[in-house]
């Protein structure tokens, strides 16, 4: 996984769309990972006991930045 654009950063902004920090996990980031899955946690709870529906968008909405994190990501010293 070199830079931005890589397939390896596709591969891993895929997997964050499905799974905040999976992405991040995929790219050998193992705290930013815990971290964004954290967050996807928080904000799935957040918005599940504010809406009481079955389907909070919390979770939904850190998937996005986590995979946008994944896709921008570049190693350092590249």
């Amino acid at each position: 996984m070199s830079g931005q654009g890589s397939a390896g950063n596709v591969i891993a902004a895929i997997c964050s769309f499905i799974v905040p920090g999976l992405g991040q996990l995929v790219q050998g980031r193992l705290l930013s990972a815990v971290l964004w899955f954290l967050a996807g946690c928080i904000a799935f709870a957040i918005t599940w006991l504010l809406t009481v529906s079955l389907l909070p968008f919390g979770w939904f909405i850190v998937s996005v930045f986590s995979c946008i994190n994944a896709a921008l990501y570049r190693r350092p010293g590249i």
